[in-house]
């Protein structure tokens, strides 16, 4: 195996140790210190040779975003770190953050799974890679490895594109950057739903910029609910122009907040913010949904007592098993399809789409989310070629 070690020495530039050499192809992966998210290393190695029932597929794209952010922040408590295992010596040290992309089956020692085929799914920051194809049907497969076991199901899936009712080759890019955070916002407004609104009159959330943010104020706003965005003043204006927040604060001025029954969504992970607005709502808060990590590196001050509620944790994957029992996966997957398809159409309007091509621009790309300044309208596409070794 071959490292070329990546490690910030300032603000705005890498030093890079060990240089890749040679004329065979190989597979590359990115790792990030799970105790130090800004030190990042690049792997470069010959994959391993497949076992009966596993498939080789190549990560051909896939999105990087805030999101990616969060699983990096809670690898450790909702063990995203364990989706894709680091070679035994860096266990516990090193990390492959998930991503969702596109890749394709290039070898296949499975009979769920044949040479050429598209699937969309969950990856790790590299070119490659192995799973154990099972629980196989027209739409998909599972990676049933052990290390997968006791992981949500829903990570483990992957979708044939062939086969897929959502799948559209102009609205790849889409797919990759913007449907996991969409179906999670889907998710959370349907929690919402689900308890009645928890007898709330405004959905207030943090974070109002982020996707996942914006996509939870598309669905509130169609269906006629109040939304009040939390932002910083330099993504104010852009937050503001999507008109789907009835009113927009800055962090700044909390204290505006208009004091009525209301439900908190938390995607920055703030605790001063959670402080505030807990504060600010005592006694007509009726829920308060903790989603993401969008400020992962805030530190907060001491002592806080955040007022009741407590923040409970949203894990998406316990509703979409609850709407299937409910429903039916039938059921699920249409509602689910009919608003991800007005979505996407919105956000033709506002959207952005970068590509990052190459380690060093997708490390420059997971710096820039890391440091929590990215372009609201950003959307990077990311890919990384296998080295020459």
């Amino acid at each position: 195996m071959k490292v070329a070690a990546i490690v910030p020495i300032d603000s705005d530039g890498f030093s890079t140790v060990g240089p890749l050499s040679g004329h065979e192809e190989l597979p590359i992966t990115i790792e990030v210190a799970r105790h130090d998210l800004s030190h990042v290393r690049v792997l470069s190695s010959a994959g391993p040779s497949l076992e009966n029932g596993q498939t080789r597929i190549r990560v051909e794209a896939f999105a990087l975003s805030t999101n990616n952010i969060t699983y990096a922040v809670f690898g450790d408590a909702m063990r995203y770190w364990d989706f894709f295992p680091v070679d035994a010596e860096a266990a516990g040290l090193w990390g492959r953050v998930p991503v969702w992309g596109f890749g394709e089956v290039v070898e296949s020692r499975s009979p769920f799974l044949e040479t050429g085929e598209r699937l969309y799914g969950y990856y790790p920051m590299g070119s490659e890679l192995v799973i154990t194809a099972g629980r196989s049907d027209t739409a998909g497969v599972s990676d049933v490895a052990p290390h997968r076991a006791e992981m949500a199901g829903a990570y483990s899936r992957y979708v044939r594109c062939a086969a897929d009712p959502l799948y559209r080759a102009d609205r790849e890019r889409h797919h990759m950057l913007l449907y996991p955070l969409f179906f999670t916002s889907f998710l959370i407004d349907d929690f919402l739903l689900d308890n009645d609104g928890f007898g709330a009159d405004q959905i207030v959330v943090s974070s109002a910029s982020s996707k996942t943010a914006i996509g939870v104020a598309h669905l509130a706003n169609q269906r006629g609910a109040r939304v009040v965005g939390l932002t910083s003043a330099a993504n104010r204006a852009f937050t503001e122009s999507l008109a789907v927040y009835d009113v927009v604060h800055t962090y700044d001025d909390l204290s505006d907040v208009e004091i009525r029954p209301s439900v908190y969504v938390d995607i920055t992970g703030n605790r001063d913010v959670l402080h505030a607005v807990h504060t600010r709502l005592e006694g007509v808060l009726g829920h308060s949904m903790a989603v993401g990590g969008t400020h992962w590196d805030h530190e907060a001050a001491a002592g806080l007592d955040v007022p009741e509620p407590s923040p409970a944790f949203f894990f998406a994957p316990l509703q979409i098993s609850k709407r299937r029992q409910d429903w039916g996966a039938g059921e699920l997957d249409r509602r689910l399809g009919t608003a991800w398809d007005h979505y996407v159409t919105w956000t033709n309007e506002w959207i952005d789409f970068r590509d990052a091509h190459g380690d060093e621009a997708v490390i420059a790309v997971y710096q820039e989310l890391l440091a929590g300044h990215p372009d609201p309208r950003a959307g990077f596409i990311c890919a990384l070629p296998a080295a020459l070794g």
